[in-house]
This record gives structure tokens, sequence and C-alpha cells, in this order.
């Protein structure tokens, strides 16, 4: 992956659109030689190369005089907010494979890509193209490497070409979720496009029905997406049903109103230290939520801490609430009460509780 990696941003590199800063500061920096011209045997080696070849063309002709390489304190580098990836939600977990890369080759090989910024005093460059690297190399700088590195070459380029080259790398990570490109696309689209999704799908080189998908997930609110034990779980396939039928008024009640109990009953699983509601069954529920409203106050039920209900509603009319309390929960008493105050809170939400 990351010398596929460091074939496309060559290639993009290469674009008359984004030029090498060749202007070096007071940064660490290393420069790439021209090389020799390719032989016919690497030639055959594929079109993965093609990309590299023609940003190393550009300096051996003398086009580019050199491509530099700066060596920086990744604390003096911030991550471009225009980035579909979201920095807060990387972990060691998520970044180990490239962490234990970055220790086995004695450092970070692979460039990010970043500009220079003006007006921040705690910042000299942010990241276009390389977060995971950054994030990587910080984490490394503060676990027993304290004289890690991070590698980048500074590009200039303005913020809608900035934004086409961060969402190139983001097509090859699959930890970057449909939600989260799906929303970047939407801030996108008004920031650097004008609102025309026609003009942003032909400067992505992306069908626009795609995009256009894409922008109506993007749509969905909060409030539904709390339904899902994670935002990671919004995928573009399943989910564009969801967000056209929250475009539906006779639908968007219903929908909202299940949303609002399956995010209780996620709550609910991670405090007992059960499974998740799988995202193909939240998906289910919501898309069932209008048919199934009426029946859902035979079954609205709470929960113990082992899994086992302990309260649930029978019914719900204008004569009263009828409620059951469940032997063998493994509840207190304590539980139990506050399962009833719950569920009358619930009841009282959907306008179905007591009145005085």
């Amino acid at each position: 992956m990351a010398r596929k990696q460091s074939d496309y941003l060559a290639a993009l590199l290469s674009d008359d659109e984004i030029t090498a800063d060749l202007t070096p500061k007071n940064e660490a920096e290393s420069t790439v030689p021209p090389p020799a011209a390719p032989t016919r045997a690497e030639r055959s080696r594929g079109t993965t190369l093609l990309g590299r070849e023609s940003a190393l063309a550009r300096v051996a002709s003398g086009e580019v005089r050199q491509v530099t390489q700066l060596l920086l304190d990744p604390a003096r580098v911030r991550i471009w907010t225009g980035n579909a990836r979201s920095y807060v939600h990387l972990t060691e977990e998520s970044c180990r494979e490239l962490i234990d890369s970055i220790i086995a080759e004695g450092g970070q090989k692979v460039p990010a890509v970043v500009r220079r910024i003006e007006g921040d005093p705690e910042h000299d460059f942010e990241v276009i193209a390389g977060t995971r690297r950054h994030w990587s190399i910080s984490w490394l700088r503060q676990h027993s490497y304290p004289d890690m590195q991070f590698v980048a070459q500074v590009v200039q380029l303005d913020d809608e070409a900035a934004f086409r080259l961060a969402d190139l790398e983001n097509r090859a990570r699959k930890d970057v979720s449909d939600l989260e490109r799906a929303r970047n696309y939407a801030a996108a689209l008004k920031e650097h496009y004008g609102n025309h999704m026609t003009r942003m799908a032909e400067r992505l080189k992306l069908s626009k029905g795609w995009l256009s998908k894409m922008l109506k997930v993007a749509a969905i609110p909060d409030n539904v997406l709390e339904a899902f034990a994670s935002p990671a779980d919004v995928q573009l396939k399943p989910a564009y049903p969801l967000a056209q039928a929250l475009d539906d008024s006779t639908k968007a009640p219903a929908i909202r109103k299940e949303a609002q109990r399956l995010a209780k009953e996620q709550m609910a699983r991670r405090n007992g230290n059960r499974p998740a509601v799988a995202a193909a069954d939240v998906i289910k529920a919501l898309l069932a939520a209008n048919d199934t409203d009426r029946a859902r106050q035979d079954t609205m039920a709470v929960f113990s801490r082992h899994g086992r209900q302990m309260a649930s509603v029978q019914s719900s009319n204008r004569q009263g609430v009828t409620m059951r309390l469940h032997a063998g929960s493994g509840a207190t008493r304590e539980e139990i009460l506050e399962a009833v105050r719950e569920l009358l809170g619930q009841l009282d939400e959907d306008g179905r509780g007591l009145r005085s």
C-alpha cells in the first residue's frame, strides 16, 4: 500500500497546479537527485511506477531543480481541517501496523504532503495527506522514540487542490468511513465548488450519481446516527435508503423516535459489556419504524446489567399504563424502580405518558 500511495501522490505532485516548495528554511532537509533515464526493463514493471517516474523526470529535465523533503517536529505541524479523516479518533490500535512498520524501517519512509502556513505562532505547516503518519510519529516521540522525525514533502496549493489530493489519499484507506467522506464532500461542495455538484464531480473525477448519494447520506442528522454503535458503521449502500426515507415527512418522525430508542439500547449494551446492535439490524429497524411504531408500545423494555428484561410496557392508553416487572432479571429493587422511571420518561417523550 505504501508504494502505491507514494506513486499516486507523486503523480499528483507532478500536476501543474501543485508545485514543490523549494525554499529551505531552518528545517533539516534531504534532496532527491535526478535519476538516470529509465530502461526498457524498468518501463515493463507496469503503470504503478508511472506517477513516480513522471515526477522524477521533471527533476531530470531541469523543470524542477530539486525536490525537497523536510524532517519536521510533528508538534510544529497541524492537521488541515479540510481532510475527511478524524484525527481525534485515531488510536494506537488503529495505527499499530504503521507504527510497527516505522520502527522496523528505522523511520518514516513515505513522506507526508504538507504546505506552509502563516499567522499561527504554534505551527509552521499543515498536513494535507499523511494524517496517520503524523499521528504515529507523534505517538512514537512520546513512547521511547523522542528523536523520530516527521518526513514531509512541501507543496504549494490552494484549498481546492488540497481537498482533491487529500480525497485521493482517503479513497485508498479502509479506515476512513463512508460517513466521514460524505460529510467531507458536503462541506467541500459549499466551500470549494459553490454548491455546483456537477463541477465538483468533474474535478474529483467521480460519478455524479455516486456523489449525489454520498451527499444525501451526509445529510442524515446526528440524532439518527446515534442509533448506530459507531459512525464508522454507516456505509453508503445500506444508509442511502435511510437517507431517502428521512425526506418523507410521514416516515421521518417514526424513524427519529426509533433512533432514540436504539441509541438508549446501544448505551445500555455498552454499559453492560454486551455486543452492540449490528448496523444491518439498526438500518432494518429504522426503515421499519413507521410500520411498527404502534406495536412497539407492547415491547418497550429496560434490560438489567445481566442482559435480561427487568421492566417492560405492556400497554399504554387513555385508561393508563400497564407495566410488567420481570422475575429473574438479576436486578436490585433500586434498579427496577429506576427502570420504571425510565419507561415512564420514554412514554412521556412519545406523548403516551400518564396525564394528571
